[in-house]
């Protein structure tokens, strides 16, 4: 009975790869923001018939890419198994790792630190977690990176945040949409990442209170699913990402091009050479990560009310994609 039960699950964990007439498909997700310039830079190059990882992990394999606004949002869609790998912030994949039980989500490698700040109005008088008091900040979406960092750094100075207001009210609201929030001044802050940062710098004089310059902000994740069943497929797409991370930081200048290129197909917005220059500035591309950091999130989403128990993170790390 254990080995048929077994080849039971060997078969319907096979089964989450869509494969079709001989094909397979990765599907992965990304946000349209330059701290996933991996991704941006990627999805660009597929677009013109010069994929990146096509070449890298496959003829037989197919990739498809998926556009979300913000972590919680491709989190689902691992749950739901629409995608097997995501560009995502360190919350929402703490928080679906501790959702699952340590059964879903493995980190497989970093990608970028910083590119996120706490951006506010040009006219406030704003220098710590108090001055916000009565005040609104806008956050991408309730639970991302961001949403957390605000909300805990808000409770580190005294302030009670809940999650439809308390002391100063958090309200999650969709990156582009912040920036006219800001400009009608309906917000007294944003607390985003690039290049929404720069938006809200260069276009509306925002003013930067808090630089997450050395913070994880974005990872590459697997569903526990994909890792378990295509495990060769993802040790070459991970390497893959590694090349392309060296490949970026090489070339700068056309990686910068690609990104401009791949935001405007993906919102519709024009974004400047220069905005996305500035943007460039406040990131750092990495494939590392370390656990302290992560270890971080954690204490911030204790804080912020988001988790009360997290398995041990030591499942979470695959950054050696060698087992589910």
């Amino acid at each position: 009975m254990i080995r048929i039960w077994r080849l039971l699950s060997s078969i319907l964990l096979a089964a989450t790869i869509p494969v079709a007439h001989g094909e397979t498909k990765i599907r992965v997700g990304h946000f349209p923001n330059v701290t996933h310039v991996q991704a941006l830079v990627a999805h660009a190059k597929s677009r013109r018939g010069d994929g990146w990882f096509e070449k890298r992990v496959g003829a037989e394999v197919k990739i498809e890419w998926f556009v979300y606004n913000a972590g919680p949002s491709a989190t689902e869609a691992i749950f739901a198994n629409s995608i097997d790998l995501t560009y995502i912030g360190p919350s929402p994949a703490i928080n679906a790792y501790a959702k699952s039980r340590g059964e879903e989500i493995r980190v497989l490698s970093g990608a970028v630190n910083g590119g996120a700040a706490l951006v506010v109005q040009p006219d406030g008088h704003f220098r710590a977690p108090n001055d916000f008091r009565g005040k609104r900040i806008a956050t991408p979406q309730l639970g991302n990176t961001q949403d957390v960092a605000c909300r805990a750094w808000l409770a580190s100075g005294g302030l009670k945040i809940t999650q439809l207001g308390g002391d100063a009210q958090v309200l999650p609201t969709q990156n582009p949409d912040q920036v006219t929030l800001f400009k009608q001044k309906r917000v007294d802050a944003v607390w985003t990442v690039e290049p929404w940062v720069s938006r809200l710098e260069l276009e509306s004089g925002g003013k930067i209170l808090v630089d997450e310059h050395y913070a994880i902000t974005t990872l590459l994740v697997s569903s526990a699913k994909f890792l378990a069943t295509q495990r060769e497929l993802a040790k070459k797409f991970v390497a893959a990402h590694r090349a392309l991370t060296d490949w970026i930081q090489q070339n700068p200048e056309e990686a910068q091009r690609l990104v401009v290129t791949e935001l405007m197909a993906e919102t519709r917005a024009k974004m400047s050479d220069q905005l996305i220059a500035n943007a460039w500035k406040r990131i750092v591309l990495t494939n590392e990560i370390k656990r302290d950091a992560l270890e971080k999130f954690v204490t911030n989403a204790k804080t912020a009310g988001f988790l009360r128990d997290v398995p041990d993170l030591g499942r979470l790390l695959a950054t050696e994609p060698t087992a589910p």
